[in-house]
């Protein structure tokens, strides 16, 4: 009877310093993830599975330590196994969802999510997260019934609000979006709202051609932050729907002290100074565009100031290159018939827009072009 007590105390005590040890272990590796060492975290973790091949806060460890490094599929292969031994463990739940997330795949985090709320169905960031992955995948209905519960439940959560902003924005409903974006600013003024409310205001004003309005917006952003992409390009496209090349250049220019490979920037830029009757310095952006990689913006403002400047052989030339590279792009079709119209051979011209219905591609414009021209 003595050996078989001191066997169970032997025991009982090497359990109690393997527990101390895990706890210890457990305490290091989590901090360690705070202060984002990660390979001293890992190495916590590791000797915790070492002792203990099903012990939860190890597991849930690991998945977060290599979901840090990015190695997201490592992760999920954690958090599953967590998950096979504890059911229902919130950690390696959430870290599981985020994964999937972040590889894309917003069915099985959704999937995930809701696994998760089972346990805690009032959990606003897990739903607007739900109602994000639904908006991903292009699901009006879901996103937005997701977004409003959180709404239910906190009337005023920008996360959810911003949410549904964006929701209609992708579905191209413009004012229903820039009601969301512009109750941001019931509760806070433009000074205090997050910049990026401003730009998406600002955009909705610019798809809805209310470019004074979005101008004001775009404006406020770059008062904060001068060099914001967003309100840069914003100002500069307001400034191109009011015909004010002179003013969207400024911007476009800006963008490119930034950014000179931005080949949509350059051929914008090519295009305020062709408006303006600056040729040299349009063809000037428009190569500057093309010696970065073929560009059928820049290829027709090629096309463009040659046929402004009379060279109409220069601009076939363009127009012919051009749809040798884009074989269905509609507006070389239509500028090459001009072109041939303008050289007086309107064979050519009826050919040119012949070629391009052939595609089987319904346009009006061409359509209209060959009537006017008696094809």
């Amino acid at each position: 009877m003595g050996d078989i007590r001191f066997f169970e105390n032997a025991q009982d005590e090497q359990f109690l310093i393997c527990g101390q040890a895990i706890t210890e272990l457990s305490k290091e590796g989590y901090q360690f993830l705070k202060e984002n060492r990660v390979n001293e975290a890992l190495d916590c973790f590791k000797k915790i599975l070492e002792m203990d091949t099903e012990n939860n806060y190890a597991l849930v460890g690991m998945g977060d330590s290599c979901r840090k490094r990015g190695a997201h599929r490592d992760a999920v292969m954690y958090y599953e196994r967590c998950l096979t031994h504890h059911p229902g463990n919130n950690y390696a739940l959430f870290g599981l969802a985020d994964c999937y997330k972040v590889m894309n795949q917003y069915s099985m985090a959704i999937k995930i999510w809701k696994e998760y709320l089972k346990h805690d169905e009032r959990n606003v960031t897990v739903l607007t997260r739900i109602a994000d992955a639904y908006r991903k995948l292009r699901d009006f209905k879901n996103s937005k019934e997701e977004y409003e519960r959180v709404l239910e439940m906190e009337a005023h959560n920008p996360y959810a609000i911003i949410g549904l902003g964006h929701l209609h924005y992708d579905f191209k409903e413009y004012r229903d979006a820039l009601h969301f974006w512009e109750r941001m600013l019931e509760t806070r003024n433009m000074a205090c709202v997050d910049i990026r409310v401003l730009t998406s205001i600002g955009n909705c004003h610019r798809k809805l051609k209310t470019f004074d309005d979005g101008i004001a917006y775009f404006d406020a952003a770059l008062q904060r932050e001068p060099t914001n992409f967003y309100a840069l390009f914003g100002l500069g496209d307001c400034f191109r729907g009011l015909n004010q090349p002179h003013r969207a250049l400024e911007y476009w220019n800006r963008i490119l002290q930034q950014d000179p490979r931005n080949r949509v920037i350059l051929t914008r830029a090519g295009d305020a100074y062709c408006n303006l009757g600056e040729y040299d310095k349009a063809v000037d952006y428009y190569n500057r565009a093309l010696s970065i990689e073929f560009d059928a913006y820049g290829m027709l403002g090629l096309a463009t100031v040659a046929k402004m400047q009379g060279r109409l052989d220069d601009a076939t030339g363009y127009l012919l290159k051009l749809i040798q590279h884009d074989n269905k792009n509609q507006r070389a079709y239509l500028e090459l018939a001009d072109c041939y119209m303008r050289k007086n051979d309107r064979e050519r011209a009826v050919e040119t827009l012949r070629s391009f219905q052939r595609f089987g591609i319904r346009s009006n414009a061409v359509a209209e072009m060959l009537e006017k021209i008696g094809g």
